[in-house]
């Protein structure tokens, strides 16, 4: 069997305990296909990047599942047809990670943050790769406006 994780997002205006019915309905599926649910971490209600079926926040649901395949397809089929879900993903990994998920720590506890290259985010220095430019031009050493000049002509 293969392992996952797996997120969905509920709509925000189920209660707490209607979202755990969901993660019961789903485990039921998966345990029922010959699979394990481990991990289950309820992340809370959060705001949305944008709107998904007029919805601005959702509850979000992390779930570590040890199952075959086919039993993660049909709880997907499963959640594409439910209205309450607006959005999952299922990711394969090699292994479930030990302790809380990076979103359920302090973020104290994650450690300094990084840019893309891999060094810290407050070292950044210079930026050699662009090029100086120049002396900063004001309006008015632009010289006239052609519209301007073209408009008093025609007023005469």
């Amino acid at each position: 069997m293969a392992l996952y994780e797996h997120v969905f997002l509920a709509r925000q205006d189920l209660s707490q305990q209607q979202v755990e019915a969901l993660v019961d309905q789903y485990k039921g599926v998966i345990e029922g296909a010959g699979g394990s649910v481990g991990r289950v971490e309820n992340w809370g209600v959060k705001s949305l990047a944008y709107r998904i079926n007029k919805n601005r926040k959702a509850y979000f649901t992390l779930m570590d599942i040890d199952a075959p395949a086919d039993a993660v397809k049909e709880m997907e089929r499963q959640m594409g047809i439910s209205e309450d879900v607006l959005r999952f993903m299922t990711v394969r990994v090699e292994a479930h990670e030990e302790g809380p998920s990076a979103m359920m720590q302090r973020r104290d506890d994650r450690g300094p943050r990084r840019d893309d290259r891999g060094g810290p985010r407050d070292d950044r220095g210079p930026r050699g790769d662009r090029d100086d430019r120049g002396p900063r031009r004001d309006r008015d050493d632009r010289g006239p406006r052609r519209d301007r000049d073209s408009n008093e002509g025609a007023a005469q």
